[in-house]
Formats: structure tokens, sequence, C-alpha cells
């Protein structure tokens, strides 16, 4: 008897949540559903967050901005000098995530091949048999990516875009939730390809890596000198928290944030401004608009807005622009950096006021 009178109060504090989610739900059940999903989304986010915060120490900002591509749906080239945890941080996310994970280390004798894969002559059938490169992933990590000759990288422009690999003229779909995270050292280090235009305009976001501010690096050396390996932090006790399932499932949640048309009108206004600002010889295209809203959605989730601001839209404008612009030579002569100008323009561009 006293099991049953235990189990009642069990089952009704179980049954209580969902008997008072109908009784405001009449009008709307739709607009509450959504709202906890938006929630819901915003907390796993939050939590992963905090997980690779307690991997890659410092570097928060690149940390917002792999997320917000994580969530748009876009690909990522993570730029730094060697030792700041480019590495590190993709290694990071794919321990938190419970999919697959492939890792390809670029260098210079490496053929497109050994990324998208190849026919091999099986002996015993007298047939030829497809056999699946490392891109056949979830999280690819394209480690140093312009250590690898131009027609190597290239190997990767299909599978950024179209989501599918041709091999031996038949197209393959890879499997979804696709990213590429790419790293790469800066162009002036020797050993170096520069990537293609049109490669780099299929990363919707490229981040750098900057030096860590001196207290964390204290913090970050005290932490790494406590661990037995010699120089690195330990990835295996971070938590798996998503499935491939689940990023699909944000992704979704992403896409469907209200969005005002005039925050839409000042992406656009953003991206199209490029094009003849004084200083810049190349400016973005569409990729760059459609990046800006896209990552403005993913923001606004991170931070659990139920609509997008131009906030959400001007915080990541940098990372989506600074690789598809160019600047002039006199002004590259001058020493100015594509970010300070990019800065400029972001500051001239009149926001909406919502």
């Amino acid at each position: 008897m006293s099991e049953d009178h235990i189990e009642q109060p069990a089952d009704a504090s179980v049954t209580t949540p969902p008997a008072m989610n109908p009784a405001p739900a009449a009008p709307a059940p739709a607009v509450s559903n959504s709202n906890v999903q938006r929630q819901r989304a915003t907390q796993l986010a939050q939590a992963l967050r905090q997980e690779l915060q307690r991997a890659v120490l410092g570097q928060d900002a690149v940390i917002d901005d792999l997320l917000t591509a994580l969530l748009a749906g876009g690909h990522v080239l993570v730029e730094g000098v060697p030792g700041l945890g480019k590495t590190l941080l993709v290694r990071a996310l794919a321990s938190c995530f419970g999919g697959e994970f492939s890792r390809i280390q670029f260098t210079p004798d490496l053929m497109p091949s050994d990324v998208t894969g190849h026919a091999v002559y099986d002996l015993q059938s007298e047939q030829f048999k497809l056999r699946k490169g490392p891109v056949f992933t979830n999280l690819l990590l394209a480690d140093e990516i312009n250590r690898a000759p131009a027609k190597t990288q290239a190997a990767l422009l299909e599978v950024m875009q179209e989501r599918q690999v041709t091999l031996e003229g038949r197209a393959l779909p890879v499997p979804q939730p696709f990213l590429v995270l790419a790293t790469q050292n800066p162009i002036e280090q020797e050993g170096t390809y520069p990537l293609p235009e049109a490669e780099l305009d299929r990363f919707m976001l490229k981040l750098r890596m900057d030096y860590p501010q001196a207290a964390e690096e204290i913090n970050l050396v005290r932490q790494v000198t406590r661990s037995a390996k010699a120089d690195m932090l330990e990835v295996t006790p971070l938590r798996t928290l998503l499935q491939a399932k689940d990023i699909l499932a944000l992704q979704k949640i992403a896409s469907d944030l209200a969005l005002d048309e005039q925050v839409l009108d000042y992406a656009v206004r953003i991206a199209r401004a490029t094009r003849n600002w004084p200083g810049l010889s190349i400016g973005a295209g569409p990729r760059a608009s459609i990046a800006l809203v896209r990552c403005g959605r993913a923001r606004a989730l991170l931070r659990g807005g139920d609509f997008v601001l131009p906030d959400d839209i001007k915080g990541c404008a940098l990372a989506v622009l600074r690789h598809r612009v160019r600047l002039a030579p006199e002004l590259d002569i001058e020493g100015i950096s594509v970010d300070q100008l990019l800065q400029q323009l972001l500051d001239q561009v009149p926001a909406p006021r919502l």
C-alpha cells in the first residue's frame, strides 16, 4: 500500500506539467509549442557553449562564432598562428557531438582522391568498387587546408556547396548534417598556398584566433601544466550533448525564427555597401547577404531571442565578410586591415530601429 502511495504523487507530479500546458493553449497551441522548442534549443546550444569553453580557454568569441555556423548550417574557416588551439576547438566540438567525425591533415603531396575517395579494382569480383574518402562524414576537420595545392583544395568545392561527391560518374550524397571546419595558418608563413576565391566564398564564416588575454593565458598554463600531456588540454572528459538529428532540429528551429523585413533589408544593404566602398577592390556577392541572415537567426537563437535584431546581423558581419572582400592595393601598402575597413563600413550603414 505504501508503495502505491509513493507512486501516486510521482504520477501526479509527472502529469501536472502537461495539464498546465493545454489550459492556456486552447487559442494557440502551436505558438506555445514552438516557444518551448525554441527555449530547449537555446538551452542545448548554451550547454554546448559551456562545454567548449571548458576545453578551449580564452576564445569565447570564436566559440560563439563556431556555434553560430553550426546552427546556421555553414562551413567555417579558422585562421591563426600555430598553438592557439584551432585544432583543439574542432576536436572539442567533435567530442560533444555523437555523429561521425573525420580529420584530413592537408600536406603538399595530398591528392584529390585522398579526400573524396576512388575506385579500386577487386580481383575476386573482377569489378571496380568505390572506396569512399573521409569526406563522407558529418563533421570534417580539414587541418592546415592551405598547405595542400589548389587541385586538392578544389576537391572540397562540390561537397561543400552541393553536399554530394561525384565518383566515377556517380553522384553520392554525404550524410546530413555536413560541416567542414578548416584551419589555416596565415599566408605569410612559408609553404602555404592561398585558397582559391571560389572556395573561400563557400565558407560561411572566417574566424580569426588571436592570442589570449594575460589572465586567460595564466589560467590556460595553470590547467595545461596540471595534466599529464605535454602541451594540450584533454577533450576526452567533455560530455556528448548532441546527435546528428539534434543538429538538424536546431538548424530547423533557427531557420524558422522571425525576421523583420527591415532587418532583412539591413543585411542586404551591408553586403551591397561593400561593392562600391572606397578602399575595397572586390565586394561581397549575394552569398554574403544569405550568410548574414542565416547567421543572424543563429545568433538570435543562441542568445535566447524570439526574433532577429539588427545587432545579431552586425555581430556576425565581420566573420561573414572578411574573406569575401579584397582590399585595394594602395590601402594594403598603407597597412590598413580588412577588418578595420569593414568596421568603418558597419558603423556607417544605418541600422533599423525596431
